[in-house]
């Protein structure tokens, strides 16, 4: 298990950021992940538009998680309308 942090962006619509956000924890805990913590960054501009949005609500997850399910959570990410862009960084210690 390495730390990861999770930046996800999604649509600033109340509705689908709380899907959004509930299918994000759902899919990390199908997957055995573990989230340490949960900080909402709150709304931005995006630097470009993306699906038509030109602002998004940003959040970032902390998380223990298995090296080898980024490729599936990447895969169910890409498929979620509720997110616009998400990222995955492995924290060094």
């Amino acid at each position: 298990m390495r730390q990861y942090e999770l930046t996800v962006i999604f649509p600033l619509e109340e509705d689908q950021y709380k899907a959004g956000r509930e299918q994000v924890t759902a899919d990390l805990a199908a997957n055995g992940g573990e989230i340490q913590k949960t900080d909402e960054i709150g709304d931005r501009d995006l630097a470009y538009e993306v699906k038509k949005r030109k602002r998004g609500r940003y959040v970032l997850f902390t998380l223990n998680l298995d090296p080898a399910k980024i490729a599936g959570l990447d895969r169910i990410f890409k498929l979620n309308a509720n997110i616009l862009k998400y990222l995955f960084v492995n924290v060094e210690e």
